[in-house]
């Protein structure tokens, strides 16, 4: 739990990662424990039958092994998700802003065509242009 929420507030820190990876290993360990101690509680080992070969010793620790790193993996994947779904957002609002800067000069273009189409007063209507003064 704390591990996924560190990943869903946007922590992506491999080292941290790391170190909620170890402390998972280790309650994963307490609760198994060395007596078969689960939840509080003894559970009933099953006898092996006679003659049944022994599990090797390093299976159990193959296999912790496989499921930390495949936890580890999932823990990146979750990462890499929120990542993208947050670069997918900020792309959206920079999509939206460019949008809205592009409909106001649009809108800007738009008036100036208007404006340049306005009819013209002919010159016969301008009052007549003020002469420059004659040199004395």
């Amino acid at each position: 739990a704390l591990r996924l929420s560190y990943l869903r507030a946007g922590g992506h820190d491999p080292a941290i990662l790391d170190q909620l990876l170890q402390l998972q290993v280790e309650a994963t360990a307490l609760e198994k424990g060395p007596a078969g101690l689960r939840g509080g509680r003894k559970t009933a080992v099953p006898a092996e039958p006679r003659g049944a070969a022994a599990p090797a010793p390093g299976l159990d620790a193959a296999l912790l092994a496989v499921e930390l790193e495949n936890r580890r993996l999932e823990d990146e994947l979750l990462a890499l998700k929120i990542r993208r779904e947050r670069r997918a957002d900020a792309g959206s609002w920079v999509a939206q802003r460019q949008a809205e800067e592009l409909a106001q000069l649009r809108a800007e273009v738009g008036m100036l065509r208007r404006q340049s189409e306005w009819p013209r007063l002919p010159s016969a209507i301008l009052p007549p242009a003020v002469a420059p003064p004659l040199p004395p």
